[in-house]
């Protein structure tokens, strides 16, 4: 019988309210040491984009960072730099987060700065040409200029996908970019960014009776506006593999990845997550099985990685979503063999089983990068954010190491036998810079 490793729950303590706006707010804190986080999560995201205007949900990240209701251009750096702080904002498919860390003694200036942008953002002609130009020169950098740019989590989703929500570029075309109007982002801000569809989230060092009297001052007059209805971006399963290949002008060597569909996230967790514990027994260390086989025995790929989701937020997607594995191959590199390879160990796996030891090591690994992701106040605040928005369960980030430990073998094993071959997605990269 194979031994199930005991992982305990960590114990951060939550306190959860919902203001009259419909604002929900989650407070877990922690005096350990004199920090906050403050995080800010929206229910919107990459795949909520109408069609005409990819790259949407981006730019508008960045048009929140442009002054708001009662402050100027850069305030918001200056307040929190000047507290001796930090900040940032990032776009999701299913959410768009803002968050700062400051010490302890700033947390109403944090309070105050997110409550005047979620009142509203400075939308100008100027701010919004200003923008565009800059979220466009993040996608020259980021990916048009760069080895590699856009793979696999552009490249891959327009093979498995048929429906504009979940196939889409999420960084956006140049021509929809351009053609983005004040107008539609006054729409977009109407629509997603209400009191109804975020959730606050605060971690650290901070009395609760006093960080809730905050909350109510800074946020309770910010009008109430209802959420928009939760889109269903479901979408039929492949019952054929489909490919791509593609030239990288810039690549230096051959690349592959794969895809393939996983249970709902949410509405079936229990089955899902044997699929985030498979992707660490794939290719998590030297150990694991296609590391040892593919990039130790045979030699064909010099590194592979797997994960769970396309942003690699295994626990904070909504469905549909995918396992990934995704593979850079020596000079002349042959990706049918690395897929026959990867199809020859989820069928040892599936029959087989698991080696003595192996789950043990997995899972111990997954409980470690948990434990330590929660260290950090940001490491609570913005996961419990988005556990409170997509689940209503921000406790449930105390649970992860503890049911990671739980996932059995049979698992496991059950999970690659569904992976096969004409379930897959696949890119090819095909290098341009050794031509």
């Amino acid at each position: 019988m194979a031994r199930r490793i005991k992982i305990p729950a960590t114990k951060y303590p939550v306190e959860r309210f919902t203001l009259a706006n419909g604002l929900r707010v989650v407070l877990t804190p922690d005096r350990s040491a004199p920090v906050v986080g403050v995080a800010v999560v929206y229910d919107v995201g990459i795949r909520s984009e109408p069609e005409g205007r990819t790259g949407f949900a981006h730019l508008f990240e960045h048009l929140m960072f442009q002054g708001s209701e009662n402050l100027e251009k850069l305030a918001h750096f200056r307040h929190v730099q000047g507290a001796g702080g930090t900040f940032n904002g990032s776009t999701h498919l299913d959410y768009t987060d803002y968050f700062e860390v400051l010490p302890s003694g700033a947390l109403e200036r944090a309070l105050f700065l997110e409550a005047d942008r979620m009142r509203g953002p400075r939308l100008t002609e100027e701010n919004l040409l200003n923008q565009i130009d800059v979220v466009k020169e993040e996608i020259r950098v980021n990916v048009l200029n760069r080895p590699y740019g856009g793979f696999p989590w552009l490249r891959l989703p327009p093979v498995m996908f048929s429906t504009f929500p979940n196939a889409h570029d999420g960084y956006g075309s140049f021509g929809d970019l351009d053609s983005a109007t004040v107008e539609d982002a006054q729409a977009f801000f109407d629509r997603y960014y209400a009191c109804g569809n975020a959730t606050l989230a605060v971690a650290g060092d901070f009395d609760v009776a006093t960080a809730t009297e905050m909350i109510h001052r800074h946020f309770d007059d910010v009008p109430a506006r209802p959420a928009p209805p939760l889109p269903d971006f479901d979408e039929p399963g492949l019952t054929s593999e489909k490919r791509d290949v593609y030239t990288d002008r810039l690549a230096p060597l051959p690349g592959v990845a794969s895809a393939w569909r996983v249970p709902d996230p949410i509405g079936d967790f229990e089955n899902y997550l044997p699929f985030v514990v498979l992707a660490e027994v794939l290719t998590d260390g030297d150990a694991s099985r296609l590391v040892e086989r593919l990039v130790q025995r045979d030699r064909t790929v010099t590194s592979i990685g797997g994960y769970i989701g396309f942003m690699g937020d295994e626990f904070q997607v909504r469905n549909p979503t995918a396992m990934l594995l995704q593979a850079h191959m020596p000079p002349g590199g042959d990706a049918e063999k690395v897929l026959r390879t990867v199809d020859e160990e989820l069928d040892h796996l599936a029959t087989e089983g698991l080696k003595p030891g192996e789950l043990e090591r997995v899972q111990a690994r997954i409980a470690t990068h948990l434990l330590r992701d929660t260290d950090a106040v940001l490491g609570r605040a913005l996961p419990m954010a988005v556990l409170e928005l997509q689940r209503g369960r921000p406790e449930m980030l105390n649970e992860l190491p503890k049911l990671v430990g739980e996932v059995t073998e049979a698992q496991i094993a059950a999970a690659a036998a569904t992976l096969r071959p004409e379930r897959r997605a696949t890119v090819e990269v095909v290098p341009g810079a050794a031509a």
